[in-house]
Parts: structure tokens; C-alpha cells; sequence
């Protein structure tokens, strides 16, 4: 199963000039425990915005046509299809942590979003795929980390 994992703000924004928009413990929090033992795939991009590299305790892909990238402890794959394939109907949930553009070539695929909505609307260059086909199955309540207020939230088809 293709999971997505993102934190998004109202407007979808997730980012601006190759960084995040907000820098929330609770989410970090909720992506490490959402994540952990897992297989993660993201972009070139992402792969090099990592502070550790790569994500301890998951199996890490790094999808990219740059074939001269070096990313030890990670699988490189440059067939983002040949992937989608392979775990759209795997028993075990993989997770799309980002950047954008490997988002929305992979929401045809996914079937869970687990999103964490963030009530602000920043200035961006990056915002996630339009996720109207999805529906909330869960959300938690607002909490409030610097000023910030935010929710987590679950979606499937």
C-alpha cells in the first residue's frame, strides 16, 4: 500500500525555496513514529535536504535520473513507475515523504494520506497535489506548538 506523509497549510503550501515551511516537534514526532521500519521514497531533492542521511530505522529510496547520485544506505531507483508498481499493492504500507514533484506523480497510486494541517498560510513555491478524492478517516484534535496550530489527519480513497 502507498502511503503519503506531509504536512501541509491551508492553501497546500509545504515549501519555499528548497525548505520546509515550519519546524514543528509534533509533527517530526509523528513522522518518525508514522515512518519507523518502513520503506520511504523521495526525490534527489529530499534525499540532500535530509540532516541525516539516510532515515535511520526504514529503508530508504531515493528516486532521481541523476545517474551519477551516490546515496549510501539507500536504494537508488530511476523508474518512478517500476517503483509505483511494486508497492501500490504490497500488503506492507510504504510511505512518499516528498519533494513535490515525486507527490504528485504518486497520488494516482496512494491510498492513505496522513497529513498534519497546519493553519497557516506562508509564502511558497511547493504545495502538495490537489487530495479532493480522498476523505478524512481520523483527525485529532488542534494542538499549538510556537504560536503555531495544527491537526493530524488521515485520508483514504
Amino acid at each position: 500500500m502507498i502511503s503519503m506523509i506531509c504536512a501541509i497549510g491551508r492553501n497546500r503550501e509545504i515549501g519555499n525555496k528548497n525548505s520546509l515551511l515550519w519546524n514543528i516537534k509534533g509533527d517530526m514526532k509523528h513522522f518518525v513514529q508514522a515512518t519507523r521500519g518502513k520503506t520511504v521514497v523521495m526525490g534527489e531533492t529530499t534525499y540532500h535536504s535530509l540532516f541525516i542521511k539516510p532515515l535511520p530505522g526504514r529503508h530508504n529510496i531515493v528516486l532521481t535520473i541523476n545517474k551519477d547520485l551516490i546515496a549510501p544506505g539507500c536504494e537508488i531507483s530511476f523508474d518512478l513507475q517500476a517503483v509505483a508498481e511494486k508497492y501500490q499493492n504490497s500488503p506492507k504500507e510504504v510511505f512518499i515523504i516528498g519533494g513535490a514533484s515525486i507527490y504528485k506523480q504518486f497520488i494516482p497510486y496512494a491510498s492513505k494520506l496522513y497529513l498534519t494541517l497546519v493553519d497557516d498560510a506562508p509564502a511558497a513555491d511547493t504545495f502538495f497535489p490537489d487530495y479532493s478524492d480522498f476523505k478524512i478517516i481520523s483527525e485529532s484534535e488542534t494542538q499549538e506548538e510556537n504560536g503555531i496550530k495544527y491537526k493530524f489527519a488521515e485520508l483514504m480513497k
